[in-house]
């Protein structure tokens, strides 16, 4: 049994509830320094509510630490805390959930070892944030088009138990599919 229109103008207002990002516009992303408390707090402030529980923190001080450590951020300088490495902590914030730790320093690599400017950064980062916000709504589609896949092929049960399964493996297989193509990405990128 197929959703009626009233339902799938109710299922399009649940996806976007779910999927609502906050993002950081280029113009929030402070031009002065900051120190490690002041970072947390910035990243918590405005990508908070990206996090599935309260209890979640978005950043926090020995996840900067351990970036660092591991090459994916440059070291502060005087404890302070540049728009560069504001930048980078944003993508790193997207791409830890997806890829690993290397793959994100084969990614960030150049922007790492100064071969961008902060105006060069500024710039893609700029690109990058126009491209997310058109990007939302193709993923808003895309998972509504699986949610019709799913109710062409399998009949709602009664209480949506196998319903909810088969969108999570279709979401599932989604996120998979993305996941290989972005390694097959990454693989393609010149080496360190």
């Amino acid at each position: 049994m197929e959703r009626t229109d009233k339902e799938y103008q109710e299922l399009k207002k649940r996806i976007r509830e779910a999927i609502r990002m906050d993002f950081i516009s280029p113009d929030e992303i402070p031009g002065i320094e900051l120190y490690m408390d002041q970072l947390t707090h910035f990243m918590d402030k405005h990508l908070g509510s990206n996090t599935r529980n309260e209890d979640e923190k978005t950043l926090t001080k020995t996840m900067i630490n351990n970036y660092t450590k591991n090459k994916l951020l440059p070291p502060p300088e005087k404890k302070r805390y540049s728009k560069k490495h504001l930048i980078l902590l944003i993508y790193i914030y997207y791409l830890k959930n997806v890829v690993s730790i290397s793959d994100i320093r084969r990614i960030l690599g150049p922007m790492i070892e100064d071969d961008f400017d902060i105006e060069k950064m500024s710039g893609f980062y700029d690109s990058i944030f126009s491209m997310e916000k058109m990007q939302y709504f193709n993923t808003e589609a895309s998972i509504i088009k699986s949610e019709q896949i799913v109710d062409k092929k399998l009949p709602r049960d009664e209480d949506g138990y196998l319903n909810k399964m088969s969108a999570i493996f279709m979401l599932g297989y989604d996120v998979f599919m993305k996941k290989k193509l972005i390694e097959k990405l990454i693989d393609e990128l010149p080496e360190e």
